[in-house]
């Protein structure tokens, strides 16, 4: 039965794509974070390239439509190309080079789909579904987590969609704390009194999640996410006093084992894992230092750890999305990787200039802000999780330039001159437009 509607909700988006096709957009997205077809194990759908066909028709549709964008270029837009074709080239070096060949395969895939949102998603509609999609369909694991955690005490750790990027508690983990935010914006865009409820349970589910995950990552993560979201929320009184309260009520519920796990944070040298993580890294820097291609994607096996770890028979994955691309792409990926996240954090500062003090781009303004605490969330709680191809930080990255776009076109339109009389003349800054993000036509009030 749940393979029937999954196909049927499928099949109808892929119909209505053909009309429009940012339609396709959003099953793409809905695939890709909500993985519905994995909710099904013994079903048919379970192995079905459901993202394949979804891309397939979405691009058929793109070009056949009469409403085409051109690739913006950028220095994002133009880096995340050059990344995955450097990617290609440590592949062609790699230590191991089917598996690397394998993952080459499946990050193109992603920024494949990053180009084609790139192309389709203009507008304030388009933008926020994107948003909406991207949010709703993790947040359901988030919710469905946070009620398994308390009707079961929290005895037992939450886990994600299983043979997914976000399968396993800590990834799930901060999967999560990288939508709070964008599940912040959406409660403050919120027009009805029970969407804003809705979204408001949503987060605080989230936040059980994230406990619940026993992810000693992700508590330092949510630590600094936390912080941040106060730090750019325009409600700081009423969080903070919900924040302290939510905390206080929490602790004699958290159960001892949970406090037990937090605690080996302090005493890392004698946990298996922390030091099988240090482990990674030391192999990862002697491959970056010894090859300026790294080791190729997912090199993270016996034969890498006989020639580079300083212990060669505990071979671990590096955990990290920082040594990850370190040791996988060498010192030239790393500094693309990082260039990447410092590109976006600045342009999700300019967008909060452009929008600052309009009413009419306050939704920009706060969904920039949120923007950037996501990548906070992203940046401290990938530094223990080895998540650096995964698709969301990538599609923040499409976020945040269609709401460059979209901030330009809305802050020229003002300034363009007006014929009065014969005469040339610049309009009032008082006057008001209407702006139709589908069309990019501008009307007087």
């Amino acid at each position: 039965m749940r393979d029937l509607a999954i196909l049927s909700i499928f099949a109808y988006g892929c119909f209505l794509a053909f009309k429009r096709p940012y339609i396709g957009a959003m099953v793409m997205l809905w695939i890709s974070y909500m993985n519905p077809h994995r909710l099904v194990p013994w079903g048919l759908t379970y192995s079905l390239p459901l993202y394949a066909l979804a891309f397939c028709v979405t691009f058929l549709a793109f070009l056949i439509s009469k409403d085409k964008h051109r690739y913006p270029l950028n220095g994002m837009s133009i880096l995340m190309i050059i990344f995955v074709l450097w990617g290609g080239l440590c592949t062609v070096f790699a230590l191991e080079p089917e598996w690397a060949t394998s993952e080459l395969s499946r990050f193109s895939k992603i920024l494949l789909g990053v180009a084609l949102y790139l192309m389709i998603m203009r507008g304030e509609h388009k933008i926020k579904m994107m948003v909406l999609v991207m949010a709703v369909a993790t947040a359901f694991y988030g919710v469905k987590g946070g009620i398994f955690a308390i009707m079961t005490g929290g005895n037992f750790r939450v886990w994600g969609p299983p043979d997914s990027f976000i399968e396993g508690n800590n990834e799930l983990a901060l999967a999560l704390l990288m939508t709070i935010p964008l599940l912040f914006f959406l409660f403050t865009d919120a027009k009805h009194k029970w969407l804003k409820r809705a979204y408001m349970a949503s987060i605080g589910l989230c936040f059980i999640s994230v406990v619940a995950s026993y992810s000693r990552g992700a508590f330092l993560a949510l630590a600094v996410t936390s912080f941040f979201l106060w730090l750019k929320s325009r409600f700081k009184v009423p969080l903070a006093v919900l924040g302290i309260v939510a905390v206080l009520g929490a602790i004699p519920f958290i159960p001892q084992h949970w406090y037990d796990r937090m605690n080996t944070i302090q005493t890392y040298e004698q946990d298996a894992s922390a030091m099988g993580r240090i482990n990674a890294w030391t192999v990862a820097v002697n491959v970056a230092n010894d090859r300026i291609t790294g080791g190729g994607y997912g090199h993270w096996g016996p034969r890498t750890f006989a020639m580079y770890a300083p212990i060669p028979d505990k071979v671990h994955d590096a955990h990290s999305i920082y040594f990850e691309v370190l040791g996988e792409l060498g010192w030239p990926g790393l500094l693309m990787f990082l260039s990447l996240l410092l590109i976006c954090w600045r342009m999700n500062g300019r967008n909060i200039k452009l929008s600052d003090g309009r009413d009419d781009l306050l939704w920009c303004n706060t969904l920039a802000k949120m923007l950037q605490v996501s990548q906070i969330a992203y940046m401290s709680g990938g530094a223990f999780l080895g998540l650096a191809y995964w698709n969301m930080p990538y599609h923040l990255m499409v976020v945040t330039i269609l709401l460059n776009l979209y901030l330009k076109e809305r802050a020229e339109a003002p300034q363009q001159s007006e014929e009065q009389d014969g005469e040339v003349v610049a309009p009032k800054a008082s006057t008001k437009y209407d702006f139709d993000p589908e069309t990019g036509i501008r009307r007087r009030s």
